[in-house]
């Protein structure tokens, strides 16, 4: 069997062309000035500032202004909340991104749902994770949105299959688990405390990887014929899927990395444009 590799990579061009042309439309109307993605980092943990990099890199290749506020490392919940107050009632910005994880003096939940449920692109708040579960106007959590803007893109089918998340986080298992059920899948979710998960998974048409555990779903329990996407990614270039074992039995799968990575920056991307153009 040849397997269909789903590429976020290739996906996450073609959709930054698209939302080139839309920005240039947005700065017309609004004489010439562009809408905004405001990152906020706190403290200086290596990986965050590096995924904040390449959301300012994405947000320069279509067009929009990257806003970067750094705050120390000792910052508290109460600064952390006045600067996003502050973001919230800039008219220019058009999303707000808080990157995670935050130093632990902070109260992130707290935070989170403080961002402007119309700034809200990143898919973080509660009060969206409650919109997008009654299929009611939201911005969806970015990687799984973006996985299934993947899976729609290729035309793989979703209605009455049979999927498994293996992972339980509030930005991806319980969001992807949603978006699936939303979709007309019948729905699955597990994570690293479930008994018989071998079992589980053999059952599945889809299984999803979002567990935060370099390989710790097996090849062998994925059968013949699933579709399988692997939202993790670990030192060493592997993800929560030990892929090597699939490839040639899948019908479909992201490669790590290529996969699901850029396709959550092109998500994120997307949902910031489509915010500027309400405004």
């Amino acid at each position: 069997m040849s397997a269909l590799v789903l590429d976020g990579k290739a996906l996450s061009k073609q959709l930054e062309v698209e939302l080139a042309q839309r920005v240039a439309v947005i700065k017309e109307k609004r004489g010439g000035e562009a809408p905004a993605l405001a990152t906020i980092l706190v403290g200086n943990d290596p990986a965050s500032a590096t995924y904040v990099r390449m959301k300012g890199n994405a947000c320069e290749r279509v067009g929009l202004q990257s806003r970067k506020v750094t705050l120390p490392e000792e910052t508290t919940t109460e600064q952390l909340l006045a600067a996003i107050d502050a973001l919230n009632d800039d008219p220019q910005v058009s999303g707000i991104l808080l990157q995670h994880p935050v130093p632990k003096q902070i109260d992130e939940r707290a935070c989170f749902d403080r961002i402007a449920i119309e700034k809200d692109v990143d898919g973080v708040t509660c009060l969206g994770f409650g919109r997008m579960a009654m299929k009611e106007p939201a911005y969806g959590s970015a990687t799984p949105a973006g996985i299934m803007r993947l899976l729609t893109h290729y035309k793989i089918p979703l209605a009455g299959k049979d999927a498994v998340v293996v992972g339980r986080s509030p930005i991806l298992g319980k969001p992807m688990a949603l978006m699936l059920l939303n979709a007309d899948a019948t729905v699955t979710i597990c994570h690293s405390r479930t008994k018989g998960l071998e079992d589980i998974v053999r059952r599945a048409d889809i299984v999803v990887g979002a567990v935060g555990i370099p390989q710790f779903i097996i090849g062998s329990w994925i059968k013949d014929g699933a579709v399988v996407v692997d939202a993790g990614y670990h030192p060493g270039g592997v993800g929560d899927i030990e892929l090597a074992a699939i490839i040639d039995r899948a019908s479909a799968y992201t490669p790590v990395p290529g996969g699901v990575g850029p396709m959550t920056i092109a998500t994120l991307i997307a949902q910031t444009v489509e915010s500027a153009e309400k405004i």
